[in-house]
């Protein structure tokens, strides 16, 4: 044994000589290049015998010498610092496996507490001995749910798939007019929920309703407005979806949700499940988008204004997840959901400093209805909510379309008051207005209103709002001359809302 440890010394100094004579010639040969006083000795010894064109030479070649020395200086010197920062990167990767372990050590203890907590209860079902139950399949009350399996990314859209998978759309055979649909409403707000409006917004809203699936509330605080959309879903009996818009939304997924990529669950908002339970029914729902603009609008509801306008309702798709699943919910195909058409979308907004601005691009496709001042009381009838199918408001609406379609007097009215507008203020209002204005005034002649006064207040609320982007101060001489021409083409006085949104233009200049 004494001659193996004797061998294996000697066997592995060889070895380990080798390795420290590699090192120590690559030390000795770093210290050789820059050894300064060699390189001085050799010019002395040459230097007597130097010509002066030589001496040239020999300063380029001391030049040439030092520019290659920098330049393998600095080539250790980044390779080091990469090594650096390739290790800095290594050890923050390690970092983030080491943070994403303890996460889910403690998603396993939430789940194990969570399971000690929902056994509690299952003690208190009054189960017998030996009797099994899924503690996963409990609510908060501890009532045992249908089980709903871990494939189903989107749970809440599943249980209504579960709830209606026996339904069959209703007709409830309804048979009212537009005016007595204005009627029912106005005094159903009065008698139920003690909210007076007078029968004029009411006959707008209800107008507003038949030109686009966005409407935008605006006025003063305390005047009635997200309760006109509160109780509009009280009578249909179907409870507005509110959802409260925060400073915070800036995308799409604050409306629909999104798909978390750790839980491998989508996380579903009120607002895609109440979309998704319209596309069951024949009925009519309203999402309520309160303090629309205390973000930007464009942010979150760009997609869905575009969608909307769009005149082929088969297309309003929104893609919700870039992949499909075969326990998908059962409108969700290839990740997309088509948009119901029968819910409204109806936002609130506040001028003031605490808001934003909503742009031209928002206020194109939705129709705004300002409500200043609160309704008078008045005695009303008892009016009991109502069962409507919301095909029966379309064909409705249709109907008026046809019936009480815009003369086309007006029309060409409209089309020399456009040029008019093009050509002293620089602005043109275009046929997605023009498109609005051809469904809303007919439904609102069918409300029990007068043309002149459906366009004037499309007019005011639609195109004279585009003013308020001017400069006023350089256009405020126009004004005058602008409701002159609107007394001489529409009539005297005709334009009542158009001429006193002017004229209070004009006075805050």
């Amino acid at each position: 044994m004494q001659a193996f440890l004797r061998f294996l010394y000697d066997f592995l100094a060889v070895f380990f000589s080798g390795v420290f004579f590699i090192i120590r010639s690559i030390g000795e040969g770093i210290v050789k290049i820059f050894d300064i006083a060699s390189y001085r000795s050799v010019i002395d010894y040459y230097k007597q015998d130097f010509t002066g064109t030589e001496w040239i030479f020999v300063g380029l070649t001391i030049a040439v010498f030092l520019i290659l020395a920098i330049l393998i200086g600095l080539l250790v010197y980044f390779l080091i610092r990469k090594y650096i920062r390739f290790r800095a990167s290594l050890v923050e990767q390690e970092e983030l496996l080491e943070e994403v372990t303890k996460l889910n050590s403690e998603v396993v203890k939430l789940m194990k507490e969570k399971e000690n907590i929902l056994s509690m209860k299952v003690s208190q079902l009054g189960l017998k001995p030996g009797e099994k139950v899924n503690v996963d399949n409990l609510d908060e009350d501890g009532e045992e749910v249908e089980d709903l399996s871990d494939d189903h990314r989107f749970s809440k859209l599943h249980v209504l798939d579960q709830q209606y998978a026996n339904y069959t759309k209703e007709n409830f055979g309804n048979d009212f007019t537009l005016p007595e649909l204005v009627d029912m409403f106005r005094n159903f707000a009065a008698s139920q929920l003690g909210l007076y409006y007078r029968e004029d917004m009411i006959r707008l809203f209800i107008a507003a309703l038949s030109s686009t699936r966005m409407i935008i509330l605006q006025g003063i605080s305390g005047t009635g407005k997200t309760s006109l959309a509160y109780a509009w879903g009280k009578f249909l009996k179907n409870d507005s979806c509110i959802a409260s818009v925060q400073p915070s939304w800036r995308d799409r997924t604050e409306l629909f949700g999104y798909f978390n990529e750790f839980t491998k669950k989508f996380n579903e908002t009120d607002v895609l499940k109440e979309i998704y339970k319209a596309g069951y029914t024949d009925e009519i729902y309203t999402v309520i988008l309160d303090e629309m603009n205390i973000s930007r609008v464009e942010y979150y509801f760009a997609e869905m204004l575009s969608i909307l306008e769009m005149p082929d309702k088969d297309e309003w798709i929104v893609e919700l997840v870039s992949s499909e699943w075969d326990t998908d919910p059962k409108y969700i195909k290839n990740g997309k959901l088509k948009i119901a058409p029968n819910v409204w979308y109806i936002g609130t907004i506040n001028n003031d400093d605490s808001t934003f601005m909503v742009t031209d691009k928002v206020y194109d496709r939705a129709m705004p209805i300002d409500i200043n001042e609160k309704g008078q009381v008045f005695e009303a009838k008892d009016i009991e909510a109502q069962d409507i199918n919301f095909s029966y408001v379309e064909k409705l609406f249709g109907e008026a379309v046809e019936k009480y379609a815009v003369s086309q007097e007006t029309l060409d009215k409209l089309e020399i008051m456009d040029d008019y507008v093009i050509k002293h203020f620089r602005i043109a209002f275009g046929n997605r207005i023009v498109a609005h204005l051809r469904k809303f005034v007919p439904v609102y002649v069918a409300c029990g209103g007068k043309e002149i006064d459906g366009v004037d207040y499309f007019v005011a609320r639609k195109i004279l709002r585009k003013f308020e982007q001017l400069n006023i101060s350089y256009i405020r001489d126009e004004v005058d001359g602008y409701i002159e021409f609107l007394n001489e083409t529409f009539g005297e006085n005709q334009m009542k809302e158009s001429i006193e949104y002017l004229l209070r233009l004009k006075k805050n200049v």
